[in-house]
């Protein structure tokens, strides 16, 4: 069969669409690897120590098909019960379920029941998911500095659906890294008709956390994740908290076995080490000052950050070539083309080591 024969077997829908593209992974050694928003630091030694010895004969076992002993640890946690939590293969897969639960794909007359809305510059994954699933998107500027607009400028504008079906907010933001109060995203969940995911990926740098909002409001979800903060990328670790009618409908359409056994282990043991996880945050959030007052002092204009990374707009030169000029000194950093952020770029917070040598780079391209 030719090219163009195999081609007609693909939806057109797929055909065009433009994939999610994650940050780059390192092809070469000795590379400082920023990209990504990893932690810098490793799982807690008893988090290794229970991955380690679960590798035995169990490996030829399906895991538990609800993770029903992560969901009763994690309801504890958030003084919420199991129903009220479900668990997925990282936090995309479980904003991948949302679409299929609650938004209908695109018909000839648009309408909000069709619509994945969000704010821009966000998560690029959101309107990929839409594209996949054939929904409107509905991307709404954020306002001055990456701020939410009050719902009384988002009437004013237009733009903004409050009937649309899925609404998702990044809280604290991505790329830009600026936290959200809860007062302010309770105005806007208060306003909206379909579902609201706040998306909390990030939440354990930040100041504050809305959790309480998807106790409150049955149509509010929040999002978490085992990836940022605690160290378990690997697993694919990532679970919603809301009304137990919203995580029954989310479970229907879950494939059965969608969290691997190991991963459930890594996130139990996780949960019974917050001590280690704490340091490590404070850690985190110390180097990202520290960052923060020396870039500003070689004249780099520097984002305010509730996150593990922080936005810069650098001097001189176009961010793209800066992003070029440290991956040559051997460093990742992120660059997007949104045109709100092109002239900047996304730095993780590294280690103390790591953060050296950025430093360091920086000051050897500057000069």
């Amino acid at each position: 069969m030719s090219n163009s024969g195999l081609k007609k077997l693909i939806r057109p829908l797929v055909r065009d669409l433009h994939a999610y593209v994650p940050g780059e992974q390192p092809k070469i050694k000795g590379l400082i690897k920023l990209n990504t928003n990893e932690n810098p630091y490793p799982p807690s030694t008893k988090v290794l120590q229970a991955t380690r010895a679960a590798v035995d004969g169990r490996l030829r076992l399906y895991p538990n098909p609800t993770a029903q002993l992560l969901r009763e640890k994690l309801a504890k946690l958030h003084r919420c019960n199991p129903e009220n939590i479900i668990v997925g293969n990282g936090s995309d897969e479980l904003l991948a379920l949302a679409t299929r639960a609650f938004v209908e794909p695109a018909s000839s007359a648009r309408s909000s029941r069709e619509t994945i809305q969000y704010f821009t510059p966000s998560y690029s994954l959101y309107p990929v998911l839409a594209d996949i699933h054939g929904a409107h998107k509905n991307p709404v500027p954020l306002g001055p500095e990456f701020s939410i607009p009050d719902t009384a400028e988002l009437r004013r504008r237009k733009q903004w659906d409050f009937k649309a079906a899925l609404t998702l907010v990044t809280t604290p933001n991505a790329p830009s890294g600026r936290g959200y109060s809860t007062a302010e995203l309770e105005k806007l969940c208060a306003v909206q008709k379909g579902i609201v995911i706040l998306d909390e990926a990030y939440v354990d740098f930040a100041e504050e956390n809305a959790l309480s909002l998807a106790i409150k409001y049955p149509h509010v979800i929040i999002s978490r994740t085992f990836s940022k903060a605690y160290s378990l990328c690997f697993q694919r670790v990532g679970y919603f908290v809301a009304h137990p009618e919203i995580i029954a409908a989310l479970d229907k359409v879950r494939d059965s076995y969608n969290v691997n056994g190991l991963g459930q282990i890594a996130a139990l043991a996780t949960l019974a080490d917050l001590g280690y996880y704490r340091k490590n945050f404070q850690k985190i959030k110390s180097t990202r000052e520290r960052l923060r007052r020396e870039l500003v002092g070689l004249g780099f204009m520097v984002q305010p950050s509730q996150t593990n990374f922080i936005l810069i707009r650098p001097p001189g030169f176009a961010a793209k070539l800066w992003l070029e000029k440290l991956r040559a000194e051997k460093i990742l950093v992120r660059w997007f083309s949104y045109p709100e952020t092109q002239k900047f770029l996304r730095i993780t917070i590294g280690t103390d080591a790591e953060t050296d040598s950025l430093l360091k780079a920086l000051r050897k391209i500057l000069s």
